[in-house]
């Protein structure tokens, strides 16, 4: 690189009258060397116009009169200076762009010709391309045309301008870029209205099936089946309890009535999910609901989720708030909010939506987004990628109240399986590359896991990850707390302190 190829960092050149074309290729490390090379090819083919990149890690532009260099810090100005914008498929760099007031010509790292590990940036920039809020090129060919385009008809490349600076504010625009991508008129609309005290009931309560999985609970499970029983609801409950990996108990089944009880086998791979698909394959109702075989829900909450479903057939998932109950504490988790979008839960798990709130739709399951998944590790987490799945087909519902209380105790299956618990989120993260478009969402994930190998005495492991989350998010407590206990913390001692305040890890 010569002095004469050096940017002086003006974005805006007065002695230079020609157009400028502005190439970002952010900070991965992935090499972007094919990006650069159209860039320079670009500049060598048309003299007459000015091309300024950004080349972070990847080597600088070669050969191309016309091509200057800008670093990282001097990027937002020069975008708003700029005639036409190109960046790669990460989310930030895009969300500046769109910021600066620029649509976003757009390249995706292909992992096929060794520019990334995996094709999350195909992918993502293909949603974005749908939705209209970039264009993608894929060949340079189409590239040189949209970039000609860009400076021949600037209008058609212009978007309002968002306000703010700063990292904060562009990792704010790069999470509401996923959300928009399924943003849903829904999700503004609130809850239905229940009908006035006193009213009549109507005869169009649908019938509902209670799923409940059980294993070595016998006890627990007859409490269970207690409050479902009573549960303040004016149509049919039918419980079907599935036996994993035990006898089914003939003992249980009840007959007639609006609260019967149905016991079956586990059909499924033995866990958690193979037994939730059991029940919702057997099921005959439309409407099915989870619980597990140790927690207890409140005289209401059937209804008020019923009614959300009657009102909003298109409704797929409605969940609610709940009461942790550890020891002799109670802590209520409740989400403020009736509508988790995908976005959101890419961020936070969202404890509040445990599965034995679930209230779904049973096509949504067997003909739509598919059952269960019964191929996790362990069963581990499966309810939250069942979440992700349908957040995917538009926002879930959530009741706003605590309905359900949930039980957190020593004989909580998972309960010391941080093997399982591992393996079981690095799967997650491999099947949803959108957790490295939101960094705290990845740096959460990744310090769960970085805990987990701690806690199973992989100290290597434990810091490897523990690192990945503290680059992505430097805030990460999960990540301080596995580095504690490879130090000699025990494990069970941090999970203690969360449990008797309503959280988990």
């Amino acid at each position: 690189m010569t002095d004469r190829r050096a940017d002086s960092g003006a974005a805006a050149d007065p002695a230079d009258p020609r157009p400028l074309v502005l190439v970002a290729v952010g900070t991965d490390h992935h090499p972007f060397t094919r990006l650069i090379d159209w860039a320079d090819t670009y500049a060598a083919e048309r003299p007459e116009v000015r091309v300024l990149v950004q080349h972070g890690a990847t080597p600088a532009p070669g050969t191309a009169e016309g091509v200057g260099l800008i670093d990282r810090d001097r990027l937002g100005a020069a975008m708003r200076a700029a005639a036409a914008v190109v960046t790669h498929g990460g989310p930030a760099t895009i969300s500046e762009a769109r910021a600066a007031g620029r649509l976003p010509i757009a390249v995706a790292r292909d992992p096929e010709l060794g520019e990334h590990v995996d094709d999350h940036q195909l992918r993502f920039v293909a949603r974005l391309d749908s939705a209209r809020m970039v264009r993608s090129c894929s060949s340079y060919q189409q590239f040189a045309a949209t970039v000609d385009k860009a400076l021949a008809q600037p209008a058609d490349f212009r978007v309002a301008e968002e306000p703010g600076e700063g990292p904060e504010a562009v990792a704010l625009r790069a999470g509401r870029l996923i959300d928009l991508l399924i943003r849903d008129t829904r999700a503004d609309r609130p809850l239905p209205a229940a009908p006035p005290p006193g009213a009549p009931d109507t005869p169009e309560w649908p019938d509902v099936t209670v799923v409940v999985p059980t294993r070595d609970r016998p006890d627990l499970l007859r409490r269970t089946l207690r409050h479902i029983a009573g549960q303040d609801y004016p149509g049919t409950v039918r419980t079907l309890v599935v036996y994993d990996q035990e006898e089914p108990d003939p003992a249980l089944a009840r007959t007639g009535g609006s609260r019967p009880v149905g016991v079956l086998r586990n059909t499924g791979r033995p866990g958690l999910a193979g037994a939730r698909n059991t029940g919702v394959l057997a099921a005959g109702t439309e409407l099915v609901a989870f619980c597990d075989d140790d927690d207890t829900w409140l005289p209401g909450k059937l209804r008020a989720q019923v009614e959300v479903m009657r009102a909003e057939p298109e409704t797929e998932l409605v969940c609610c708030g709940i009461r942790v109950v550890y020891g002799h504490a109670e802590a209520e988790r409740v989400l403020d909010r009736t509508c988790v979008e995908f976005g959101d839960l890419l961020r936070s798990r969202l404890t509040e939506l445990h599965p034995s709130t679930f209230l779904l739709r049973r096509s949504a399951l067997v003909e739509g987004a598919g059952g269960v998944n019964e191929e996790i590790p362990g069963s581990y987490a499966e309810d939250y990628e069942l979440l992700l799945r349908l957040a995917r087909r538009g926002p879930i519902r959530n009741v706003p109240a605590a309905h359900v209380r949930v039980l957190w105790h020593a004989r909580s299956h998972f309960g010391g399986r941080w093997q399982t618990i591992s393996t079981a989120l690095r799967w997650l993260l491999a099947a949803y590359p959108e957790f490295r478009l939101v960094p705290r969402g990845f740096a959460r994930v990744a310090g769960q896991i970085a805990f987990a190998e701690a806690a199973a005495g992989r100290r290597a492991a434990a810091l490897e990850w523990a690192v990945a989350a503290l680059r992505a998010h430097p805030g990460e407590t999960r990540a301080y707390l596995a580095a504690a206990v490879t130090c000699g913390l025990p494990p069970g001692v941090v999970l203690r302190a969360l449990h008797r305040r309503g959280r988990g890890l």
